[in-house]
């Protein structure tokens, strides 16, 4: 992120055992690009000291309305104005139910009340504090008010209750956050993307697969999410965690990810098949484990159903982009491919070219559209590819539209 794009994330941090967790939240937040000024209530203070976050942000932590050595440096009045989001993680009940009243007898309320930021708020409790009527009001309305409130994660707390509450881990918080931050062009959007390999079974332990991470359709899906698109991610099996505000749909097979596509398609405005599909099958799954024989086996394979085909038959309006990973003779295959499916733009790369190949996290693509227009693109991360491809998306959709 360039220094004049660097926007301030306002920090509120209050007094729970999740504290811990908003030292890391700073940390990725700087690693990011963004520009955090952390404000700490007392409570917060008993867990971790304001040096950590001033070591951290490269910022002094604002702690206290009435000190003059604050006020001069930091000023309360400018953290509120500076803010493009104001983030509060962990926020405790306390901190919810004195927002929900209009209290402001601390610096951090005090701050919220003077901004006119966005408010993204993520709750950390226990969970029986969470399910209170009294804390479930005051979330109702706050949300009424226009205040974003992320959902408590699931899992063991520190209290020694298992259930809700959980502080939501910083790398989702970050993502949350760019979601906020990030221009919304694709609102109008319900993007239909496919990630991942497939799994075609040969035996009840051994598959046919490919290598395919599945990091390209779970870039689309998290920039297409920032962007404000609806997404829905029909994923082969990954080790990726699927993107918070996704609708994710598993798929092992290819059978299965062409059923599972082709129930979503009619909601969808735009797809995006970046899964690396199966092309075959065994033509016969064995039931019983296949055993080491002395000579050689012969494998019969059966061709898997062409997904991308029988979209491109049936488009009516909503643009179709392909994916192509091809060894030789890069643009001559996209094209042709590109032709034959009726699609509107393909995502072409050379999996022998350094920093291309699967499991990476960068890749150098050419984009091929349906007016013949040839466009080579350099080393990128898939994010940055995503984001290309998405305002590729925006002008097809500029033009079907003239």
């Amino acid at each position: 992120m360039e220094p004049e794009e660097r926007p301030t994330i306002a920090l509120g941090v209050t007094g729970g055992i999740a504290c811990y967790k908003a030292v890391e939240l700073v940390r990725l937040l700087v690693k990011e690009g963004f520009a955090v000024q952390v404000v700490m209530t007392r409570e917060a203070m008993e867990f971790v000291t304001p040096l950590t976050f001033q070591t951290l942000s490269g910022r002094p932590v604002a702690t206290e309305t009435f000190s003059l050595t604050q006020e001069s440096e930091i000023g309360h009045i400018r953290v509120a104005d500076e803010a493009k989001l104001f983030v509060i993680a962990p926020a405790t009940a306390n901190i919810i139910g004195k927002i929900a009243a209009g209290i402001a007898d601390d610096l951090l309320t005090t701050v919220l009340m003077a901004t006119r930021a966005p408010v993204l708020i993520a709750p950390s409790m226990n969970v029986h504090m969470y399910e209170h009527p009294i804390l479930q009001d005051n979330i109702r309305k706050l949300k009424g008010l226009g205040y974003h409130f992320m959902e408590p994660a699931e899992g063991y707390l520190a209290c020694g209750y298992e259930g809700k509450g959980r502080l939501p881990e910083p790398e989702d918080i970050v993502e949350e956050i760019r979601r906020r931050l990030k221009k919304k062009d694709l609102i109008d959007e319900k993007l239909l993307i496919t990630a991942g390999p497939n799994q075609e079974p040969l035996d009840p332990v051994r598959f046919i697969s490919n290598r395919s991470s599945g990091k390209m359709g779970y870039a689309l899906a998290r920039i297409g999410l920032r962007r404000g698109a609806q997404v829905t991610l029909i994923s082969g099996p990954t080790a990726l965690p699927p993107p918070p505000g996704v609708c994710l749909v598993r798929a092992t097979t290819a059978a299965e990810m062409r059923e599972a596509v082709l129930q979503e398609f009619p909601q969808a405005t735009a797809v995006l098949m970046a899964a690396a599909v199966a092309d075959y099958h065994p033509e016969q799954p064995i039931g019983r484990k296949l055993k080491r024989a002395a000579g050689p086996i012969v494998l019969k394979l059966k061709p898997n159903p062409d997904i991308l085909r029988e979209l491109g038959a049936r488009k009516n309006g909503r643009i179709l982009i392909g994916f192509a990973a091809e060894t030789e003779e890069l643009v001559a295959n996209a094209r042709k491919k590109l032709r034959e499916k009726n699609l509107d733009l393909i995502v072409a790369n050379d999996v022998t070219q350094e920093g291309s190949g699967f499991e990476s996290d960068t890749n150098v693509a050419t984009l091929l559209d349906r007016r013949g227009t040839v466009r080579s693109l350099p080393l990128m991360s898939k994010e940055d590819l995503a984001e290309r491809i998405f305002d590729y998306l925006l002008m097809l959709r500029a033009e079907s539209s003239q």
